[in-house]
């Protein structure tokens, strides 16, 4: 079998494919994974963990027919019984470069919740569009993360009869409560260990919307005497002039740490009192889920729902989370706990795949119609 992903850097369809690599068991591991632009971090990860990786080495948001030919060539030595693509660009290319000559089913992935013109470049819009065209042809299943993003894919032109659902998948061993983690992080931070923690995972990215945690938390912290924002993520540093010159300009500047990348995610999570989740146009981000499994509550998208770019809201969410209290807010975290253990065991996640990649390869699964 061959993944074929538009890049390995830190996101969440990247983290995604190394959970399901990793979890899987070692009989189960004879596959490749192709990067179309470069190996990056995630796939080092995927490599130690003994996956054959390869980059193509194609400019960001600029593929070349070359590019394409190789990816062919590449896929046609490897002779892969099932071809599973990720996220837009690799589904166009890779898709495209299955027809030439190779005799395997292609499986699209599909991340993205809606597309917005403001956060998304017009070639990704573009991308998306061409793929919509081509899923008659292309794929013979199209795998979403969440049934929202099925809905939006359809109603711009996807194949309704194609589409399946699958959720990300956590790890609850990584992921749970440690209530050591809650002291040592305040005291790594020199916070008062009563300190109310809201975070904020996600690289520096227009859709991660910084900007509307940062708006919301003056409302916040004017409220909440003790509530710090602990942001951590690639670009979230105080030499990123954009992120400084909005903390210099919300008059909340001393409140906020900025961490960075971390790789301590499961400890960082499980110290949280409150994750904020700012995001739009994403179908499942990978963070909530992780808080979630940490027994910690959220607010955005999901737990504590409050509209995507609309700062009042997100503060009105945060300070009802935190008028909860100590109480409320666990009470809340155990059933988000619970929630994911029943549907988003990573495991059972693992094995929804494997079963959708034995029907594809047996061709109980139509290559052309699809449909379960």
């Amino acid at each position: 079998m061959v993944h074929v992903i538009a890049g390995l850097s830190v996101g969440g369809a990247e983290m995604t494919l190394a959970k399901l690599l990793s979890a899987s068991e070692p009989s189960a591991r004879d596959v490749e994974v192709i990067s179309l632009t470069d190996i990056g971090p995630v796939g080092e990860r995927i490599k130690q963990s003994g996956v054959s990786v390869r980059a193509l080495g194609m400019r960001r948001g600029r593929p070349a027919i070359t590019g394409l030919i190789r990816l062919s060539r590449w896929l046609r030595q490897s002779g892969p019984n099932v071809i599973q693509t990720w996220m837009y660009h690799a589904d166009l290319i890779g898709g495209l470069a299955a027809k030439l000559g190779v005799r395997a089913p292609v499986v699209w992935g599909v991340r993205n919740g809606v597309l917005d013109r403001r956060s998304n470049k017009r070639s990704t819009i573009w991308t998306a569009k061409a793929c919509a065209w081509l899923s008659k042809l292309i794929p013979c299943k199209i795998v979403c993360c969440s049934e929202e993003s099925g809905r939006f894919h359809q109603r711009i032109g996807y194949c309704a009869d194609k589409m399946v659902v699958i959720p990300n998948g956590f790890d609850l061993e990584a992921f749970k409560p440690v209530p050591q983690a809650r002291i040592s992080i305040r005291t790594e931070l020199n916070l008062p260990q009563d300190a109310l923690l809201i975070g904020l995972v996600a690289r520096f990215d227009p859709q991660k919307d910084h900007q509307n945690l940062i708006l919301a938390a003056r409302r916040v912290a004017e409220k909440n005497l003790n509530a710090y924002f602990v942001l951590c993520g690639d670009g979230i540093t105080w030499d990123n002039p954009t992120l400084g010159t909005w903390l210099h300009e919300s008059g909340v500047k001393d409140r906020f740490r900025l961490l960075g990348h971390r790789e301590d995610i499961p400890r960082f999570m499980a110290a949280l009192d409150i994750l904020a989740s700012s995001s739009y146009g994403e179908a499942f981000p990978n963070v909530v889920g992780e808080a979630m499994a940490c027994g910690v509550p959220i607010v955005g998208d999901t737990g504590k729902v409050v509209p995507p770019k609309q700062p009042e809201s997100l503060a009105a969410g945060l300070n009802s989370m935190v008028d909860l209290g100590v109480e409320g807010r666990r009470a809340l975290g155990g059933k988000a706990r619970r929630r994911v253990q029943q549907n988003f065991d990573l495991a059972v996640i693992r094995d929804r795949y494997a079963l959708l990649y034995r029907e594809v390869a047996s061709g109980s699964i139509s290559r052309r119609a699809g449909g379960l």
